[in-house]
Formats: structure tokens, C-alpha cells, sequence
């Protein structure tokens, strides 16, 4: 006899198996969420109950330098049923990509780029004394704890300060090369310099809005700024900070990349997941030699789980897509 369950039923045997198996810590992330869309995965979310949600960008579709506008869709967002009720039961922090920043790749030229940071503030409900309120840009960074132990969570921006994109000619995106050009700006580089020289966090998650390793496309990405993707790789190398992780969006996919940094023994791991509400409607083969696994093209949200062993964390990077289904599963050890 097959018995048929139903999608709420389905999603909540899912959810409980998820949880049922012994993780000390879940991390879900996502990007690419439009405000108006009925096709979100608050359901799928909540049934994991994470610790942490956090907003990797493209967080409402604004594009436009009329902020009650962004504002409205700021509310819209915060208003649907599930994504309140993530508000009740989970810490949500983020940063923002271009459509939430208000110009579709748009950089340090935005010229409502401080009125647009205060709509952000006020949709993550960011307390006055905050630190992020007392610099431009929108780069901050939280420490939260399992147990004893620490995992330290790098929230960057690369919209606020980042120079102009320059346009390519090559086939899979517009952009080329910006050779001299730089993304965090030299204030967000000193403040990233001190969060990683001085943590004591046995993990690190880094949240950049736009991917860190693949090289592949030529659509917005940290090697389009040459100097910033090596700057950053040469200070992860000299402050070695333990079990890090950048968690990335933008790309409407999911994939996992990893590297090695010269001078650094472990990994370097950038778990892509988008978008929540919309990705690619077909799918496209794109190279990069840096990936493991397979690239995912369905709607999706990133999952990563942190269990404490005797040896330290062991941690597992997902895919979740919809109805809580598994679209993949890799070690980030």
C-alpha cells in the first residue's frame, strides 16, 4: 500500500528527521528573495529551527533611488506569516547585495547609498548603539556560542565602497576586469583585519553578498577585482583563523568551491546559495574547476550544521530545496 503525504505533512517528517540527528549548532542562509513573490520557503526554514538565519543579499527587489519605496518593500518581506515567525524563533543578521542596496549592480556611485542604510538598519531592527551605525557602510560582525565554543559570524559589505565594474567581453556575463579596483574600501579592511587577528572563535562564517572563488562566469564576483580577491586570501593566510567558511548568494544556484591558500593547511570553502524565491528556469553548465559536486539550479537556501567532536567541529554544508528535499550534502572540514 503507498501512502501519499501531503507537502505541509511531508516537509514536517523532513524537518524532523533533520533535527533529530545529533548537531549542536545550524547556521541557514539565503539570497534573492522577492518581497512579492508567493513562492517563498519560510515553511521549509522554520521546520529546521536555525540558530542563526542570515541574509546573504538581494533581500527585496528595490532598484530605485526612492527610499518609501524600499521601504515598502522592506515591510512586505518582514510582513509574510513564516518569515515572522523565523523572527520569533531564530537570530536573523545579514548584509545586502544590489537590489536590496537599490541599484542593480551598483557600487560606491549609488547616490542614495547612506539613505539606503537606514532603511536597512530599520528592517533588521539594528539597536541604536550598534556599532554599524557609527561608520559608513553596512559590515559588522556577531560572536554566538554552543557551549563553550564560539562561532564567529563576518557580515562584509560589497556594495557601499566597491569601484566601478568594467564590462568584458567574454560569453557567461557582461563584466571583465577592473585591475587597480577595490571592494571593501580601506576602513572595511582594517576593521576585517582586527575581527580576524583577534578572534578566539573555534568557527568563522564570512558572508560576501557576491562569490569568492569561482572564477568561471563573468558576472559579478570577487575576481573581477583582482587585487581585492589576493588581499583577502593574503590575510586569511596570515591570520589563520580556524574552520572558515564564506557563505555567498547572488547567482540564483547553489555550489560549494574550495581552494587551497598557500601558508594555510585548511581548506577554504564558498558555500553559494540562491535564490529563495527564484533561480535559473533551465539549466546551464558553467565551468568551474574549484567546484565539488554539482551546481544546483533549483529554488534553494544554504544549511550548515556544526556538531562538537573531541578533534573540534565537524561541519556539513546542504543545499535545502523545496518541500525540505536535500540537493546536496558535503563535509566542510
Amino acid at each position: 500500500m503507498k501512502i501519499k503525504l501531503s507537502g505541509a505533512l511531508l516537509l514536517m517528517c523532513i524537518g524532523f528527521l533533520i533535527q533529530a540527528q545529533p548537531v549542536d549548532f545550524r547556521i541557514a542562509f539565503g539570497s534573492c528573495s522577492k518581497e512579492s513573490s508567493p513562492k517563498q520557503m519560510w515553511n521549509e526554514i522554520n521546520a529546521l529551527k536555525p540558530n542563526v538565519w542570515i541574509w546573504t543579499g538581494d533581500n527585496i527587489y528595490g532598484d530605485t533611488h526612492d527610499m518609501q519605496v524600499l521601504r515598502k518593500k522592506y515591510d512586505q518581506q518582514k510582513s509574510h506569516p513564516g518569515y515572522q515567525l523565523l523572527m520569533q524563533q531564530t537570530f536573523i543578521t545579514g548584509t545586502w547585495d544590489d537590489h536590496d542596496y537599490g541599484m542593480n549592480d551598483g557600487g560606491k556611485n549609488y547616490s542614495r547609498k547612506q539613505e539606503s542604510k537606514v532603511e536597512f538598519l530599520r528592517f533588521f531592527d539594528i539597536p541604536e548603539q550598534a556599532d554599524v551605525r557609527k561608520h559608513e557602510g553596512v559590515y559588522q560582525s556577531y560572536t554566538r556560542t554552543a557551549g563553550d565554543k564560539k562561532i564567529k559570524f563576518i557580515l562584509l559589505d560589497t556594495r557601499y565602497f566597491r569601484d566601478t565594474l568594467f564590462h568584458g567581453s567574454g560569453k557567461g556575463g557582461p563584466y571583465g576586469i577592473n585591475p587597480d579596483g577595490d571592494i571593501l574600501g580601506e576602513a572595511q579592511w582594517k576593521w576585517l583585519e582586527s575581527e580576524l587577528k583577534n578572534s578566539d572563535a573555534q568557527v568563522h562564517i564570512i558572508a560576501s553578498s557576491i562569490q569568492f572563488i569561482p572564477d568561471g562566469h563573468h558576472w559579478e564576483k570577487w575576481g573581477n577585482f583582482p587585487k581585492s580577491k589576493q588581499r583577502l586570501i593574503d590575510l586569511l593566510a596570515a591570520t589563520k583563523p580556524a574552520h572558515t567558511i564564506i557563505i555567498s548568494g547572488d547567482r540564483h544556484i547553489a555550489e560549494l568551491s574550495k581552494i587551497s591558500v598557500p601558508g594555510w593547511t585548511a581548506p577554504l570553502y564558498d558555500f553559494t546559495s540562491s535564490g529563495l524565491t527564484h533561480s535559473w528556469d533551465r539549466a546551464v553548465p558553467e565551468t568551474n574547476t574549484d567546484r565539488v559536486g554539482e551546481m544546483i539550479y533549483e529554488r534553494n537556501f544554504g544549511l550548515i550544521e556544526i556538531t562538537w567532536k573531541d578533534g573540534g567541529p565537524v561541519i556539513t554544508g546542504k543545499a535545502i530545496g523545496q518541500d525540505g528535499k536535500i540537493l546536496f550534502e558535503h563535509s566542510l572540514n
